[in-house]
């Protein structure tokens, strides 16, 4: 027997057996099978609000949107994965560093206080990122993030700033 779960916003529950509409009314349901349809209706709305919430941030960002223009990376074969985390690649320390001190010296301009927000922001997400890789990330990821804090550092220094806070 397919049941097929329904919910009314007057709180009554319609089951679909053989094309034939068997309501709450007609039919004495146990409490059990009142919150089993009540569960499944909320699966089913949380399942569909996921994929809408999912669909929507993946339309927000793409991989285009930072310039990688090349296969899908679910079709690289391990060689090409390879060549996109090497060191001149894509995914590699040397451009991705460059792309992440860049958006914050870009963003900054010359407002200092901003570049040096914008250097606590990249410490702030890189240790959230820690937290959510459960623990120390791959050597890559700290290597990647000095080389980036180095150009934001020399930034920093070139307007007369300093990246010590000394007012502890």
């Amino acid at each position: 027997m397919n049941l097929e779960i329904s919910y009314e916003s007057k709180g009554l529950i319609s089951y679909s057996q053989s094309n034939q509409e068997v309501t709450a009314k007609d039919k004495k349901l146990t409490g059990k099978d009142i919150v089993n349809s009540y569960l499944a209706e909320y699966m089913t709305q949380v399942s569909s609000e996921s994929r809408t919430t999912f669909s929507t941030q993946a339309d927000t960002f793409s991989l285009a949107d930072i310039g990688y223009t090349g296969k899908p990376i679910g079709d690289l074969s391990q060689d090409e994965a390879s060549a996109l985390v090497a060191e001149d690649g894509f995914f590699g320390i040397a451009q991705t560093s460059e792309r992440i001190a860049d958006f914050v010296v870009n963003g900054a301009g010359d407002d200092l206080e901003k570049l040096q927000a914008g250097r606590s922001g990249m410490l702030q997400g890189f240790a959230e990122a820690e937290q959510l890789w459960g623990g120390k990330l791959p050597e890559i990821s700290y290597t990647t993030m000095q080389k980036a804090l180095e150009k934001v550092d020399a930034r920093i220094a070139e307007l007369g700033g300093s990246v010590l806070d000394t007012s502890v």
